[in-house]
């Protein structure tokens, strides 16, 4: 059976991707910071009638947490076949005007967004590297396409929450040279964009649907060995393609 672990996992689309992944026959772990909401989160897919899955405390802000959620994932498994960096944090806004939103801003926001997700994809390659086809999938957001942002005609040109977008663009760098490594390897390496979603993350806002918004991050999960690496995926920017422009 195959293993996924989802950082941020315990609601929204992070959730519905267990959810998801469950019903595609993988063992599940489901990584929560907090230990009582990751557990509840476990549960109520367990009382849906999944049993493969398990809840994984694991705070991508803390190397500590983060230390100890690989040396117990270690103890389960000893291979992770897809690691999705799902966990995030908005840093408030929009607005998040450049002109006067606080450094300490960027700083709280880059910890989760970016540095996060480093910190997690080193902890857990070993393991990863077991998995005859190892897939990272990096949830990302429309708004990281600093092309996009430089085009007036885009619908989303003036929603420009500065931190956020430098966080979400830094993770798609991050993403293209992580996949850049590891091109001759089976690893495959893309960022998905689930959309603008209904979530609490934009007080339920958003136009899409969680259940829609899981669906593309899986699709990236499922990839076959001929399947793309180093991709920014976006329904949303790029309904035809599916590709977003960087």
């Amino acid at each position: 059976m195959k293993t996924v672990l989802i950082t941020g996992a315990n609601k929204s689309i992070g959730f519905e991707t267990a959810r998801q992944l469950v019903q595609q026959g993988y063992f599940v772990y489901l990584g929560s910071r907090d230990e009582q909401k990751g557990q509840q989160a476990a549960d109520q897919l367990k009382a849906e009638g999944f049993t493969d899955i398990e809840p994984i405390v694991i705070d991508v802000d803390n190397p500590a947490s983060i230390k100890a959620a690989r040396e117990t994932l270690g103890q389960k498994t000893a291979v992770l076949d897809v690691l999705i960096n799902n966990a995030g944090i908005s840093g408030g806004g929009p607005p998040q005007p450049a002109v006067s939103t606080a450094s300490s801003v960027a700083k709280q926001v880059f910890e989760t967004n970016f540095f996060g997700v480093i910190d997690v994809t080193q902890a857990f390659l070993d393991l990863l590297k077991q998995s005859p086809e190892p897939r990272i999938v990096n949830v990302t957001s429309g708004l990281g396409s600093l092309t996009l942002h430089s085009d007036p005609a885009w619908k989303y040109y003036a929603v420009k929450p500065v931190f956020y977008v430098a966080s979400k663009a830094a993770l798609n760098a991050y993403t293209i040279v992580l996949a850049h490594e590891l091109r001759d390897t089976p690893f495959k390496v893309n960022a998905v964009d689930p959309g603008y979603t209904a979530t609490d993350f934009n007080g339920h806002s958003g136009p899409g649907s969680v259940p829609d918004a899981a669906a593309r991050v899986v699709k990236a999960a499922l990839l076959g060995p001929d399947g793309p690496t180093g991709q920014f995926y976006s329904d949303d920017n790029a309904p035809e393609t599916g590709i977003s422009p960087w």
